[in-house]
């Protein structure tokens, strides 16, 4: 197994640590899985680049690191809204959007044709990860400091960079099924 499948691999471990800690309520928790998820979000983009770099790229690698990249952002969202920081309809586009992109990596592998991330799920993925981290900062920033009106500042916030996120992730998800269509059958 070379390094940058490596790294994939590592930052689908790294996220049931995150999610724990995310869960389990302890002094700095937020500050522990923001470590946590920052060094898992630093593999993605160090696999990528040393993949394509060293000429190690491999079909593994375009399977699995956009898997781990779901993994990873999905188990962010989903402790959100367990912790009541992000609306859980916003998880369910989201959700859409990476079971139908899913389907047709399914579909095109089933024809034998590897279908590789575009730049558009590489700017959703990056706008997730912002606000993700932004969420965050700014719980560990209410950790020291909360008032009423800081604690609704920052959950409107967090909501909008969450959904502007969503926004990215409808948009690349459309332009991949539409890019993608000759995987796409109706029989």
């Amino acid at each position: 197994m070379n390094l940058p499948n490596k790294l994939t691999i590592f930052r689908i471990l790294l996220c049931p640590a995150m999610i724990a800690a995310m869960l389990i309520d302890f002094p700095m928790h937020y500050l522990v899985s923001l470590a946590l998820f920052g060094a898992a979000s630093l593999t993605d983009m160090f696999d990528g680049k040393i993949a394509r770099k060293r000429g190690l790229v491999t079909n593994f690698g375009k399977f699995s690191d956009p898997l781990a990249d779901k993994i990873l952002v999905l188990s962010a969202l989903l402790c959100f809204v367990q912790n009541g920081l992000c609306d859980c309809v916003l998880v369910i586009v989201v959700l859409l959007r990476e079971f139908a992109v899913m389907s047709v990596r399914l579909m095109a592998a089933s024809e034998g044709k590897v279908v590789a991330a575009n730049i558009w799920g590489k700017v959703k993925t990056v706008s997730q990860i912002v606000a993700i981290i932004a969420v965050f900062l700014m719980q560990i920033i209410l950790g020291f400091y909360s008032t009423e009106t800081l604690s609704a500042a920052f959950f409107i916030a967090g909501e909008a960079l969450m959904w502007i996120s969503t926004v990215f992730c409808i948009i690349s998800g459309v332009i991949y099924l539409i890019g993608n269509k000759q995987f796409i059958s109706m029989e």
